[in-house]
């Protein structure tokens, strides 16, 4: 009955991801008219992280579009048991709001816990968590960016250099599947 259970929630996140989908008819624009280029970025159907390499890469149709270095939570290894723990999430999630935050400068909410990892919580009686971001790093003249970029220092965050963040911010749309990997 949970197998069933299960498929059926599945059903319904992959028919909800089709409201999140824009389809892009361009019409070509006559030569006359195209007098400075217009950046377009391509548009990103996914994100995916891969924990064990410490990489975030943007998928466009498929392929690897771009690929940046991140920082995860303090305890690295293994998928998010429970409030606290420090571990990053594994699994697949929504880039569902964003913020722009005081402390880690843009901040894109990951949409933890979802209901397989809310269901594993209730059964171990703890706390899931919640508010997984990925973020930029903080700005501090104590500890300068770079002493960040090199260490697993978030609470169960994906961090990623401020520059890195305001390309991510600009690239991914809220709706995005993220899927993270051990």
């Amino acid at each position: 009955m949970r197998w069933l259970l299960a498929l059926f929630c599945l059903g319904v996140v992959s028919v909800s991801h089709a409201a999140f989908t824009e389809t892009i008819i361009r019409k070509p624009q006559p030569a006359a008219q195209s007098q400075a280029p217009v950046q377009q970025h391509p548009l990103i159907d996914k994100v995916l992280v891969l924990k064990s390499e410490r990489r975030l890469q943007l998928i466009s149709r498929g392929e690897p579009l771009k690929t940046y270095r991140i920082s995860l939570g303090k305890q690295p290894m293994g998928a998010k048991q429970r409030e606290g723990d420090r571990r990053t999430p594994e699994g697949f999630y929504w880039l569902d709001w964003r913020k722009v935050s005081d402390r880690y400068n843009l901040a894109m909410h990951i949409s933890y816990p979802n209901i397989s990892d809310a269901a594993k919580a209730r059964r171990d009686g703890v706390a899931a968590g919640s508010m997984i971001m990925i973020h930029g790093t903080p700005i501090d003249e104590e500890y300068p960016e770079w002493y960040f970029h090199t260490l697993d220092w978030t609470e169960g965050c994906i961090a990623m250099r401020n520059d890195d963040m305001r390309e991510v911010w600009s690239m991914v749309k809220d709706g995005t599947m993220i899927e993270i990997r051990p």
